[in-house]
């Protein structure tokens, strides 16, 4: 173990990071950049602690959680773009539609596959193509141009098994039953103003402001692919103290410096969106495309398929996930809706103020037109015991599939728009289930002496 001391900050640097044992504060990286023969950036990490933390912790009771981000450009997330696009033409047409479509894509490539019964007309190719467009893969240097790709369609029609459960009076109940059988979560916190978990929405963020630059064209050598990572130090009190990690990995043109991608990467996306939390400080440490090179990316440096980042399109792993994608199902699907109505009952709890953070679980059989289980989870900050909550739960809402497409409006062709950012936590009025419109009724459901005074977000303070 070597030992080098900092006069100025008093900075205590071991070559072996587990020195501190688990139950360390918190360590942090530094990179320190030394040139190649090649000029490619070489990384060598060393792990700092301050003097003085290793006697007083600020607190004893703090944590860190991490939430990842992707592009619209990322291989994964244009095969859900174009599926939920098959979904869209689908629904304009025809509201009746059932849609399962799945996309698979690499190099120059693009397959849809899956499952649809529907009157409309819809012409794959199009659809592919108008999608690649819109993200930016217009150059056949990236990998994948709209223009001269190949598309194929493998779609055919849905199975009558699973139509007859699902159409109403054609299966054992009268009423539309589940598409499928599962378990789906939906989760809400009052950490932030959209009551979701700090570290997703702000990774979202983060990727929205990359994508404006480039599509303005005020970074011009951006392309389409790309991620972030953001990791937040929690307080005992589960409220976010400080941003401790930033992550983002760029796919960018073939003659830029490092340190130039570096530089305005971190000074006009990440800096623009953090700044604003009061959550970054000098210890923040940054990583930036931290392999030294991004210009192989979108399909062309890894396949995408639909339905792979279902913790980027939910709460970043922050709740539960039952595991069921979201795009390219129509809403029949309960793996979908009942999942957006999971967060509709959550977020109506705590903007309720009946508890600080809340997760409910759903549960259906396939053909069965009411779940089969209702639970909601408060993690001890509930002011109402979880079972009166469950109760006025199932009085408030429709929770059976046909009720969860009427309660949200889910037969229209809305659906592109989810697939990218995150499904939850949008304020676009096509995201109904963003609604609070419940609130109220649930606190008239439970009595008033079960309302909890509601805390601000951590930036706001």
């Amino acid at each position: 173990m070597s030992i080098i001391m900092d006069r100025n900050h008093s900075w205590t640097k071991y070559r072996n990071r587990e020195f501190f044992g688990a139950n360390s504060r918190r360590s942090h990286n530094r990179h320190m950049l030394r040139s190649s023969p090649q000029s490619a950036p070489v990384f060598e990490t060393t792990v700092y602690w301050r003097e003085d933390d290793m006697k007083n912790t600020r607190d004893s009771d703090a944590y860190l959680f991490t939430s990842e981000s992707v592009s619209e450009g990322h291989p994964d997330k244009l095969a859900d773009q174009i599926s939920d696009a098959v979904l869209d033409t689908c629904l304009s047409q025809d509201p009746e539609s059932r849609v399962a479509c799945e996309t698979f894509t690499t190099t120059g490539l693009v397959m849809v596959g899956g499952e649809i019964t529907t009157e409309a007309q819809y012409d794959v190719q199009e659809i592919a193509r108008e999608v690649a467009r819109d993200i930016g893969y217009t150059d056949p240097a990236y990998g994948l141009d709209a223009d001269s790709m190949s598309v194929m369609n493998a779609l055919h029609a849905q199975s009558p098994d699973i139509s007859q459960g699902v159409s109403s009076g054609e299966g054992l109940y009268e009423e539309q039953g589940a598409g499928d059988q599962g378990m789906m979560f939906g989760y809400a916190c009052n950490e932030t103003p959209e009551f979701m978990p700090a570290p997703i929405m702000l990774s979202h963020q983060i990727l929205l402001q990359a994508a404006k630059l480039r599509k303005e064209g005020k970074i011009k050598w951006l392309r389409p692919d790309s991620k972030s990572q953001l990791t937040i130090e929690y307080g005992g009190d589960n409220r976010p103290q400080r941003v401790d990690a930033v992550v983002v990995s760029h796919q960018h043109d073939d003659d830029v410096e490092y340190e130039e991608i570096r530089d305005t990467i971190i000074s006009q996306i990440v800096r623009p969106v953090l700044d604003r939390t009061n959550l970054l400080d000098e210890d923040t440490t940054y990583y930036v495309n931290p392999t030294g090179r991004f210009a192989v990316g979108g399909p062309h440096g890894d396949s995408g398929l639909t339905g792979r980042k279902i913790i980027v399109d939910t709460y970043g792993g922050l709740g539960r996930h039952g595991g069921g994608a979201f795009s390219g199902k129509d809403p029949s699907k309960v793996d979908r809706s009942a999942a957006y109505m999971a967060r509709y009952v959550a977020k109506n709890i705590v903007a309720a103020g009946l508890a600080e953070r809340a997760e409910v679980a759903l549960a259906y059989a396939i053909g069965v037109p009411f779940p089969v289980s209702v639970r909601v989870e408060t993690f001890g900050t509930s002011k109402a015991p979880e079972r009166k909550i469950s109760a006025a739960v199932r009085e408030v809402f429709d929770l059976s599939p046909a009720g969860i497409i009427r309660t949200l409006d889910l037969r229209r062709p809305i659906f592109r728009k989810t697939s990218t950012y995150g499904h939850f936590g949008r304020g676009e009025p096509e995201f109904t289930w963003e609604r609070t419109d419940k609130a109220a009724e649930m606190i008239t459901q439970l009595g008033s002496e079960f309302v909890i005074e509601e805390r601000e977000p951590a930036w706001q303070r």
